[in-house]
């Protein structure tokens, strides 16, 4: 069974730094990334929350581009996400935890004790690397809003997200 790979591979108009392209987002959090025109298209965000539970079973990934390594990243994510939400009941605990865990002091790629150094270059300079932080703390911040409308379902967690927190994509973690 083949690995699903992202879709915005063949993107080579937006500026990669550190192994992860700027993608547009649809997003109201304040950010580097430019904003999507159409709100009906799926941005990198849609795409990881839609490709996570069926890529969550591979230990083995093929990176075919920049996009697959913002897909890795945003997976790892995801996964931290679930995580914290297993301790919670209430959606607005699980906000207000999520919204802490995406802008908490977090890795990015060139430091050192990065889980995924060998697949992300470093940034080029440090100018580099704080957009790239400012970047991710963007779209870490939208994926925690968006997490906890999809995992909690009428005011309770769907247990078909809650059953892949013990899962761990490539078998790292952040």
């Amino acid at each position: 069974m083949p690995v699903y790979h992202s879709a915005f591979n063949s993107t080579d108009n937006y500026r990669v730094i550190g192994g992860i392209p700027l993608l547009p987002l649809k997003t109201k959090v304040k950010g580097p990334a430019p904003l999507m025109g159409s709100s009906t298209e799926d941005d990198a965000i849609d795409e990881a929350l839609d490709l996570f539970r069926a890529n969550s079973f591979f230990r083995n990934f093929e990176i075919k581009g920049a996009g697959d390594r913002l897909l890795i990243y945003l997976i790892l994510f995801i996964s931290e996400c679930l995580s914290k939400l297993n301790r919670h009941t209430s959606q607005a605990e699980a906000s207000k935890s999520l919204y802490t865990l995406a802008v908490s002091n977090f890795l990015i790629p060139g430091d050192s004790s990065f889980p995924l150094h060998s697949l992300y270059p470093a940034p080029d300079s440090k100018v580099d690397a704080d957009l790239l932080k400012q970047y991710l703390t963007q779209i870490r911040t939208e994926m925690a809003a968006r997490m906890v409308e999809r995992v909690f379902v009428d005011g309770t967690p769907s247990k078909w997200w809650l059953c892949f927190q013990k899962r761990k994509f490539m078998g790292k973690s952040f």
